[in-house]
């Protein structure tokens, strides 16, 4: 496995969700625009189509400068393939893909496949499934 380090600089978090979402976290103090144009958030709605979700996702997963992207569930589900082939490669530790529920879709602890992993190494695969939909009722 190779040595992963850490530097001292700060990290950014991306946010792709819906307009309510987005703003929110952009008034919370988040948004950031580059000199280039480029911006840490990307606010997804019904005429957004895969190949952008996939791009932004994209291109976030390769600036070494984002700790984190959150990312709405519904629209991760749309570009699952990609959010599972980034966590798990062993080399590349950031940005952390956390799902977050939009205005939309509430929240499937289920299909969350950082929970899921979680709570099946806490409790087993069978049981940290059962665990995760006794979290709805």
């Amino acid at each position: 496995m190779p040595k992963v380090t850490f530097t001292k600089k700060s990290l950014i978090i991306c946010v792709m969700a819906d307009e309510q979402t987005v703003t929110g976290f952009l008034l919370a103090g988040t948004g950031q625009r580059g000199k280039d144009g480029s911006q840490n958030f990307m606010i997804v709605n019904k005429d957004t189509n895969d190949d952008a979700l996939e791009q932004t996702f994209k291109t976030w997963t390769n600036k070494e400068e984002v700790g984190i992207i959150l990312i709405g569930q519904s629209y991760a589900e749309r570009i699952r393939n990609m959010i599972v082939e980034h966590q798990e490669n062993e080399e590349k530790l950031l940005p952390t893909i956390l799902e977050i529920p939009t205005k939309e879709c509430p929240y499937d602890p289920t299909k969350d496949g950082m929970l899921v992993k979680a709570a099946s190494k806490l409790y087993g695969l069978e049981a940290g499934l059962e665990k995760l939909k006794n979290l709805d009722e």
